[in-house]
């Protein structure tokens, strides 16, 4: 990447938004001027980045023409009503909202899955980020489905809270202190029930068939990604008392057989995948210890179905911040500024 790229971070204040500025520098992406944006509410506070202190602009009065690249991180609503002003202005979006996802034309892109799609970016000026569930399951079976295409997927998630935000992290710190003293816990006001000590299986509004939008994104997502409508999706989504990352348990069939072995083999050959899983006692990832704060995507527990010919099983971990949100958000505008914008 030669170039240099005036950037811009829409929702710099919020918990993705402050990772991306922390992951931008960390990768020494390009930037030649940063602009971190937010309500006018946080307008005038500040942000580090490479050793500078820069003030927090407020989105409802920048100039988008002023940067090449918008990152885009502040809810649906102000992605809904800036993006494309920002896109007209000659800014590509790359957007981590669930608002563009299944747009037509919007390409909806996990580098190491679909990365070849960020060159429809000419479309309407905006490339779409995945949900956090969905990225890392993708990311662990793209080399599965490359090598006999994947037929049906069951996941279930076990998914942390600050996938709801900074409020939810700061509810499961209060409640388990509480309870840890013998102190009641206050009335919770992030999610229905007491989210400390407790499993929610519940993740966004509940729909006409009775799974949840956050179970049917996995549905809709997937089959945009893998470019294949006929790949079944079985999800079920939690959310349990941990802090960061989140964790799936995967049960797949594929056309012809995948031994356990040879999934071992694929896994370890594929990008953006590590494998822990020595069978024994601790010999398998966690969100807590492995997925927490680092890159990658764990797999473990991978063994052959015992109900399937062409089963497959197996678990995976990854930050849902990092991996899951701002870090996918900037391998994408990685990939974009070395082969699209230079």
């Amino acid at each position: 990447m030669a170039n240099v790229f005036d950037v811009a971070v829409v929702g710099a204040t919020g918990a993705v938004g402050q990772v991306m500025l922390e992951i931008l520098e960390e990768r020494d992406f390009p930037v030649r001027n940063m602009y971190p944006l937010a309500s006018p509410r946080s307008a005038g506070k500040t942000v580090q980045f490479k050793g500078r202190t820069i003030t927090i602009e407020d989105l409802t009065e920048f100039d988008f023409s002023q940067v090449q690249i918008g990152l885009f991180s502040a809810g649906g609503d102000i992605s809904k009503d800036y993006a494309p002003k920002a896109a007209e202005a000659g800014c590509v979006v790359v957007d981590n909202t669930s608002y563009f996802r299944q747009a037509e034309g919007v390409p909806l892109v996990i580098p190491e899955v679909n990365g070849h799609r960020i060159a429809d970016y000419t479309n309407r000026g905006i490339i779409a980020n995945p949900n956090c569930s969905t990225i890392q399951m993708l990311v662990a079976l793209k080399p599965l489905h490359d090598f006999a295409t994947i037929e049906r997927i069951n996941v279930a998630t076990y998914q942390a809270v600050s996938g709801s935000g900074n409020a939810a992290v700061s509810e499961l710190a209060d409640q388990s202190a509480r309870l840890l003293n013998g102190q009641p816990i206050e009335e919770p006001t992030v999610y229905p029930k007491q989210i400390a000590f407790n499993v929610l299986p519940h993740i966004d509004d509940f729909m006409d068939n009775g799974y949840t939008k956050e179970e049917m994104k996995m549905v809709w997502e997937t089959g945009k990604i893998l470019e294949n409508e006929n790949v079944l999706v079985n999800p079920t989504t939690a959310r349990v008392p941990v802090f960061y990352g989140h964790s799936e348990a995967l049960h797949i069939e594929t056309s012809t057989k995948v031994t356990a072995a040879k999934a071992r083999e694929l896994f370890d050959a594929a990008a953006g995948t590590s494998v822990m899983d020595t069978r024994e006692p601790g010999g398998y990832a966690t969100a807590a210890i492995e997925g927490a704060t680092t890159d990658d995507v764990f797999v473990s527990r991978i063994r052959e179905d015992l109900t399937a010919d062409n089963g497959l099983d197996f678990w995976v971990v990854s930050d849902n911040v990092r991996k899951g949100a701002a870090l996918n958000t900037i391998q994408i505008a990685e990939r974009l500024a070395a082969d699209y914008l230079s």
